[in-house]
């Protein structure tokens, strides 16, 4: 792949990738702040918390939709000029993200105790994860909420202001968090409401913003099922290319339980640093939907595809760096989250893995974002099942043949790996490039 310094794409891709890159990264901070924070608490705590995320962040994948649906449907409206449909899309992603998230939180919140006992991890781990996990259900309508506002934002391409709102909120918790778990002694349940106390303002936020736009543009705030069932277009394509990739992650969290309290808390580090290099990397991918669609919108084809070209060299780029930084730091990083030697020494070999996959990531990421910004979402959702299909088998011999945890992260790679090719291949085709307003 032969990189150019410059290109005509870079200030628009910048633009939008440089804000994505920053609220991305902020928003895991959440997590990664519970992670840090917990891991001081005592070993099983930081391995409850691993189910309870697996489970949080299965859920946030699966309606993932709400933002990068409504991040497409908004960027081709603005594309072909239609700004009042642009509004009137928002709205109604609001409105479905929040009665979505108080049907869920209330059925989670039923079910947590007997989701978590299908990891089979021990009893104090299932107990700590399952305090978090209901306790973290309250937070689920105004977390839906959010995602639907920044996706309406993005489609503006508008990635600034979900960057101060996700920093702002991130810090609302950090700070809150300490106090909690550490000035109250409220553990792991500390943890827990201080992310939901941050996720109700980040709501509240977007909501403001959102509700002003529209009343500005005389549309109506009100909801209506119709509306919301456009702007959710594509949302069970996503879904169903969500379920499959939160179930390559679940399953590896389930054998990474088989292995002991130490290879889980292990992972769990592992993960969550995965996640937020991913989320990084995920940021040319932002401005990718947001390119893509705008440009498809207006019906100008070869401009979309020139921009996306340039967006695969700098994400893949971004990932070499990446890694090469992971590469070195791995064992410092691993003590930031522990102070358990034993959890140190196996998160710093865990790391080698994530900092190999980083290139691929970003080769990944970018794909991905230019084809959701294309709304090619039902060869997204075929190619994510095959993938995952082909972690299945291989995480399979490792479950099978009693492997370590390496293997299990070996089996990770494959399933980038695979990914990376399907997406290409499909690039690489003109059929994604269909063009027009939702």
């Amino acid at each position: 792949m032969k990189l150019h310094l410059r290109s005509e794409h870079d200030r628009d891709i910048l633009r939008l990738a440089i804000p994505a890159f920053g609220s991305l990264v902020a928003a895991p901070l959440y997590i990664l702040t519970d992670t840090a924070i917990v891991g001081r608490i005592g070993t099983p705590e930081l391995a409850g918390l691993a189910l309870a995320s697996a489970v949080l962040l299965t859920l946030v994948n699966l309606l993932v939709f709400l933002a990068y649906g409504t991040t497409g449907t908004v960027g081709r409206a603005i594309g072909a000029g239609d700004e009042d449909r642009a509004a009137n899309l928002g709205m109604q992603s609001l409105w479905l993200g929040l009665l979505m998230g108080a049907i869920i939180g209330i059925a989670l919140a039923l079910a947590a105790a007997p989701l978590l006992e299908l990891f089979h991890a021990e009893n104090d781990v299932i107990d700590h994860a399952t305090t978090y996990l209901r306790i973290s259900c309250v937070g689920v309508p105004a977390l839906l909420t959010s995602m639907a506002g920044t996706g309406y934002l993005r489609g503006l391409q508008d990635t600034r202001t979900p960057l101060v709102v996700a920093i702002g909120t991130a810090l609302l918790n950090g700070g809150i968090e300490v106090w909690f778990v550490f000035g109250l002694d409220w553990g792991v349940a500390g943890s827990a409401w201080s992310t939901v106390i941050a996720e109700f303002a980040a709501a509240a936020t977007y909501t403001y913003m959102v509700v002003r736009t529209v009343r500005g543009r005389n549309q109506s705030v009100a909801p209506s099922v119709t509306d919301m069932w456009a702007a959710s277009r594509g949302g069970l394509n996503l879904v169903a290319r969500t379920a499959a990739l939160r179930g390559a992650f679940i399953l590896a969290i389930l054998i990474a339980a088989t292995k002991g309290t130490t290879a889980l808390a292990a992972h769990e580090i592992a993960i969550q640093i995965w996640m937020t290099l991913a989320l990084a990397l995920d940021a040319v991918a932002i401005a990718g939907q947001a390119l893509v669609a705008r440009h498809l919108g207006a019906g100008d084809t070869a401009t979309a595809r020139s921009a996306s070209a340039r967006m695969i060299q700098l994400a893949f780029t971004f990932g070499v760096v990446a890694g090469l930084a992971l590469t070195l730091g791995a064992n410092p990083l691993a003590r930031l989250f522990t102070s358990d030697v034993a959890v140190i020494d196996l998160t710093a070999f865990l790391l080698i893995h994530v900092a190999v996959m980083q290139p691929i990531g970003g080769h990944v990421f970018a794909l991905d974002g230019i084809l959701i910004g294309a709304g090619d979402l039902s060869f997204l959702a075929k190619a994510m099942w095959f993938s995952t299909l082909v972690f299945m088998c291989a995480a399979s011999i490792v479950w099978t043949s009693d492997l370590g945890i390496g293997w299990l992260w070996a089996s990770l790679t494959l399933f980038m790996a695979v990914r990376a090719v399907t997406l290409h291949l499909r690039y690489r085709a003109d059929s994604w490039l269909v063009t027009g307003a939702p």
